[in-house]
């Protein structure tokens, strides 16, 4: 239901399945770069196995709360904010 009572347009349900696209596909390249930066040298160098480990297993949760966070940040604020105008239109 939207926010006056009716129904939804076609066009506020475009907007809300873009804006959903670009929650997880800007969430995921965040989380990539993310677990990069911090677990890339255990995965480039001969670390001890300890620190290997410690850096994967950081790099993953640090990833994991990062794209949960981005996804949920992103969507409340498309949510507090709405759709603009021609913002989803095939031109912009």
């Amino acid at each position: 239901m939207s926010g006056h009572g009716g129904r939804r347009t076609q066009a506020q349900r475009d907007a809300i399945t873009v804006e959903i696209g670009y929650a997880l596909a800007s969430a995921a390249f965040v989380a990539a770069v993310l677990f990069g930066a911090v677990a890339g040298p255990a995965l480039l160098f001969a670390l001890p196995e300890t620190v290997g480990t410690s850096l994967l297993r950081a790099g993953g949760v640090l990833a994991s709360v990062v794209f949960a966070v981005r996804v949920v940040s992103v969507l409340l604020r498309f949510r507090a904010e709405g759709p603009r105008p021609g913002r989803t239109g095939p031109d912009s």
